[in-house]
């Protein structure tokens, strides 16, 4: 009956124990002479205890406490009235103050239940959205003990490996990836948190290149590892067809180079034969003969030309070719101690070229910046872009003091160029290539060099 009435609301539980109150008073008040029910008001504390703060308790248990002592059958004097008046009032106090702490104690284990109940929907939600992310992850994602066991690993793990799925766990992880079990030989464990290229082997023994991010960790059980685990080979394989790429190019223009440094003498040396075969003396000469067939064939070498290069020309976004560009770019010039200028618009139109062989190109005018600024005291790189017409402008100008021989800077094979003498020369053969231009503009302090490209639309209209 009590039970029910803990948990009506404020206003109920007041009401019946005023009216439990008053109840037990009129009874305590008619059966005053035969029995007495003091005792009774222990149970509308009960009620008030679950609904009142102390302090009200304490009236309440007073007002309890003068009701009993006034009509119970007991004389009441100060000797004996006193103490039994205390009695009440303790046995009231308490019963309603040990209900209230009940009732505070319940609050707060319901209230922590909730809190516990809301961490783990929580916790289950994020161990979903985990599982989610792991399960659907383009890269491996692999965990392991300190021996090297596998405990956990997703499915890209098994495509990877060439695995049936949920195989992987059990296996040793370093007959996968043997440079992870250098981790776990260590006499002293070291925690860590870095990445690394390593070569990996599937289970048919193929051998493939792998980027590993990895961590290790302590758990009860000894350190664990987690790795995530991309394929690079892939980007091996681009990364060296594009140096293969890059190298031919650059053979055909330095051979071109050559064959108009060859076309030149072989020029000279036709017009002599033409002379010496019109006058009819060496007509029958095995050597003259062979001057003949060794000039045929310097004509052959000087017939190379750049034509077929273009076939790598494309679209290009420019804009990501200069945002690469200032992202290699920029640790050269804080150690080199030059102010870098960065003149780009927001967004540039895309321009007809070959990507690598354009960021080549910028790479080598920078690179020839920085070193000409190394003996400056105020050094200062400026690289701006501007749209001009049909055509894109790059320029690339430094305070480095200019050029001594302006005229001669695109020539191949100069003597006093650091490296090959070939890298202007072969940066504008690139540009013209692709239908663009590279120039230089003398400043009065420096040197700037203007790459052209043309707008695509421009150059689909010249194709």
């Amino acid at each position: 009956m009590f039970q029910s009435r803990f948990h009506r609301g404020e206003k109920s539980a007041l009401f019946s124990t005023g009216a439990l109150i008053l109840a037990i008073a009129l009874m305590d008040w008619h059966a005053s002479n035969e029995l007495p029910l003091g005792f009774l008001y222990l149970f509308p504390m009960l009620i008030v205890g679950r609904v009142l703060e102390p302090w009200q308790i304490g009236a309440v248990a007073a007002l309890c406490t003068f009701l009993a002592e006034r009509f119970d059958e007991f004389v009441w004097s100060f000797r004996i009235g006193v103490p039994r008046d205390v009695l009440y009032f303790s046995a009231f106090l308490c019963a309603g103050l040990f209900v209230y702490e009940i009732n505070q104690s319940r609050r707060h284990a319901v209230a922590a239940l909730h809190e516990i109940e809301k961490q783990r929907d929580a916790r289950r939600d994020a161990e979903e959205q985990l599982k989610v992310l792991v399960d659907n992850s383009p890269a491996a994602i692999i965990t392991a003990d300190s021996t090297g066991c596998v405990l956990m690993a997703n499915e890209a793990a098994h495509r990877m490996l060439a695995l049936p799925p949920d195989t992987l766990p059990g296996q040793s992880i370093h007959q996968y990836f043997p440079t992870l079990g250098n981790l776990s030989r260590q006499v002293v464990p070291r925690l860590y948190r870095t990445v690394m290229q390593s070569r990996g082997q599937r289970t048919d023994g193929e051998i493939f290149l792998a980027e590993i991010c990895f961590s290790t960790y302590p758990t009860q059980g000894g350190s664990r590892l987690a790795a995530m685990i991309l394929d690079t080979s892939e980007d091996l394989r681009s990364q060296e067809e594009t140096s293969l790429h890059q190298m031919l190019a650059g053979s055909r223009i330095a051979a071109a180079a050559v064959s108009h440094e060859v076309r030149n003498v072989s020029g000279a040396i036709a017009v002599v034969h033409q002379n010496l075969e019109r006058s009819g003396l060496l007509s029958q000469n095995k050597d003259f003969e062979a001057l003949g067939n060794l000039l045929h064939a310097l004509e052959r070498i000087a017939s190379v030309d750049l034509r077929r290069y273009t076939d790598q020309t494309a679209e290009t976004d420019l804009t990501a070719v200069l945002d690469d560009l200032r992202i290699v770019v920029a640790p050269a010039l804080r150690e080199a101690g030059i102010e870098g200028r960065w003149d780009i618009p927001y967004e540039l139109p895309s321009v007809w070229s070959d990507r690598q062989s354009l960021m080549q190109v910028l790479l080598n005018l920078t690179s020839n910046s920085i070193r000409a600024l190394a003996d400056r005291d105020c050094r200062m790189l400026c690289i701006s872009a501007k749209v001009c017409d049909l055509s894109v402008l790059i320029e690339v100008c430094d305070n480095a003091g200019g050029v001594v021989n302006p005229d001669r800077l695109f020539h191949p094979f100069q003597q006093e160029a650091e490296v090959t003498g070939l890298g202007l020369f072969l940066s504008r053969a690139f540009m013209r290539a692709c239908r663009g231009e590279l120039r230089h503009k003398p400043l009065p302090d420096g040197s700037s060099f203007i790459v052209e490209m043309p707008i695509v639309e421009q150059a689909k209209n010249l194709a």
